[in-house]
């Protein structure tokens, strides 16, 4: 029996599966043009419900925070991303 196609075909799954989390990941990535500090304040300033504990960050866990604004906000992931990026280039004109 010959190995070798199945082995090569676990090989491009599993490459094809670091590409597909890469990407995943790279959706989470927060790109802001202000220092959190700075953007938390804007966001408490525009959604006062929000709580530190809401806005709480570290780098490099920006899908925490994503997620769990998703929930307090009833928004999407993606939608979330947005309004914060947003916020942060507009230096809170957006809301």
């Amino acid at each position: 029996m010959h190995l070798l196609p199945f082995a090569l075909c676990l090989v491009r799954l599993h490459c094809g599966l670091e590409i597909v989390q890469s990407f995943f990941m790279d959706d989470y990535k927060l790109k802001l043009e202000a220092p959190w500090d700075e953007v938390k304040g804007m966001l408490q300033e525009v959604n006062m419900d929000l709580t530190d504990e809401d806005l709480r960050y570290e780098t490099g866990k920006e899908k925490e925070l994503l997620e769990r604004l998703s929930r307090k906000l009833n928004k999407s992931i993606p939608d979330v991303k947005g309004w914060i990026e947003s916020v942060s280039h507009n230096k809170g004109l957006a809301y």
